[in-house]
């Protein structure tokens, strides 16, 4: 493929600085939308669309619904990937945050089991699969528009994709938690819960107004030039005929840091509410570690374009394996403070080191044609792990007692050494140009004094 055109410096400035705040805010909008439902899983669902089931099984049947918008974020990574690779990120990403936005209100008009019987709990799996859908096409765009518009620092520009899904999950718990605090108890319940998916609307409004005006990726425009009069295979059986291995490799590695992150910002809510803790002192220490993991994912990010995504990957899985033996007894101990240094350290340090190198990562796996398709594919499989994690983990201590949160860290553990093993068959890949066709495996060679290919 030829290189994309030389374009004037200060001008590639403004369209980078363009492409990175609307993936960012658009990131935090989609992810507000998404995560505000697998918060609102943990204290509200099962008592508003299960009332009918008992507290565990309700919250099993709430974290089953959650679980679908994760079933379905693959099937919006192929549908919104073709279309993304066929004509363009842009229009892709307009289309995802609007589904999104729709999907997010509608839930919070839903009447609830107590009004309309089993029609709700099943209009809200419906709109949680749209949900689903939507933040599947989402990231992959997201990502690709900052990172085919940068030149250098592509982990770092590339990162502020992943930082807005803490932080949309800090707004969504700060704004779920403050209408709490704003209208009481009672009232949350009856009707309160609803205020922040009505909101989704005004943010839909602020984020279309900064998508619209970001310019579409070079680096496709350049490939749409080159290959215009040719005949192309459709995306998704380019990637299972030419990339099968790297595809497979890819779930493998960021398989752990979606199980680690539905582990720590669902699962444990719901084990610290049911365990003794005030649902507001829990919410807050996840408003809090959600809030300083936004720094921890962009500045692990920008450290692997010096010393590549490998090494930070593996060490945020090794570290993350440990960490999982002492999660549970943090929390058994009762402690408001070692309940917030469980959270603070696990979502804002550790799970970073893992989670913010993979925006980078998957987009330097597969060539510009089947780009969009690949990495959303790749990144949405292994996001499996944040949407099961919750109900098998649920399940496993309603059959296993006392025994439960030793096999639940030992499982955590077990994925973070797929990791490690996936991560090392796959190698390094910052050294590739995402200009190229980028058909031959990443590179093997040591990560040592990396330098960042545009």
């Amino acid at each position: 493929m030829q290189a994309v055109p030389p374009r004037r410096a200060g001008h590639d400035r403004v369209l980078l600085r363009r492409a990175v705040t609307s993936s960012f805010l658009g990131s935090v909008i989609e992810y507000y939308d998404f995560l505000l439902y697998s918060t609102a899983s943990a204290v509200v669902f099962a008592q508003v669309f299960f009332s009918d089931l008992s507290p565990l099984v309700g919250t099993l049947a709430s974290f089953t619904t959650f679980a679908t918008g994760y079933l379905a974020r693959p099937v919006g990574g192929i549908i919104f990937g073709h279309f993304g690779d066929r004509i363009g990120r842009k229009r892709m990403l307009v289309l995802s945050m609007s589904l999104m936005g729709v999907a997010s209100f509608l839930i919070g008009v839903l009447p609830t089991y107590g009004q309309a019987g089993a029609f709700a709990p099943l209009a809200l799996l419906f709109l949680r699969i749209v949900q689903g859908v939507a933040v599947g096409g989402e990231w992959g765009g997201a990502v690709l528009i900052s990172a085919e518009h940068a030149t250098v620092r592509r982990g770092l520009w590339a990162s502020f994709t992943n930082a807005g899904a803490p932080c949309g999950m800090a707004v969504s718990t700060l704004v779920l938690t403050g209408t709490s605090a704003a209208v009481g108890e009672d009232a949350f319940l009856r009707w309160g819960w609803r205020i922040p998916f009505l909101l989704s609307l005004v943010l839909l409004a602020i984020g279309l107004f900064v998508r619209l005006r970001v310019a579409e990726s070079p680096v496709f425009a350049a490939e749409q030039d080159q290959g215009a009069n040719g005949r192309r295979p459709l995306p998704l059986w380019d990637v299972l005929r030419h990339r099968p291995r790297v595809l497979l490799l890819g779930v493998g590695v960021g398989l752990s840091a979606f199980v680690v992150q539905g582990t720590l910002t669902t699962y444990l809510v719901a084990y610290a509410v049911q365990g003794g803790f005030e649902r507001q002192t829990v919410l807050n220490g996840l408003t809090l570690s959600s809030t300083l993991a936004v720094a921890g994912i962009v500045g692990w990010s920008a450290l692997s374009d010096r010393l590549g995504r490998r090494p930070l990957v593996t060490a945020g899985a090794l570290a993350l394996a440990a960490y999982s033996f002492t999660l549970f007894p943090m929390l058994d101990s009762g402690s408001t403070a070692l309940l917030v240094l469980a959270l603070v350290v696990g979502q804002s340090l550790l799970h970073p080191l893992m989670y913010g190198p993979l925006a980078a990562l998957y987009t330097e796996l597969f060539a510009t044609r089947h780009r969009y398709t690949g990495a959303s594919l790749g990144y949405q499989l292994a996001g499996l792990g944040a949407g099961f994690a919750p109900v098998i983990f649920t399940a496993i201590r309603a059959a296993a007692g006392d025994r439960a949160t030793l096999i639940i860290s030992c499982v955590i553990a077990a994925f973070c050494l797929v990791t490690v093993v996936c991560i090392s068959a796959l190698g390094e890949t910052s050294r590739n140009d995402l200009t190229e066709a980028a058909e031959n495996e990443p590179t093997r060679a040591p990560a040592e004094g990396v330098t960042e290919v545009g």
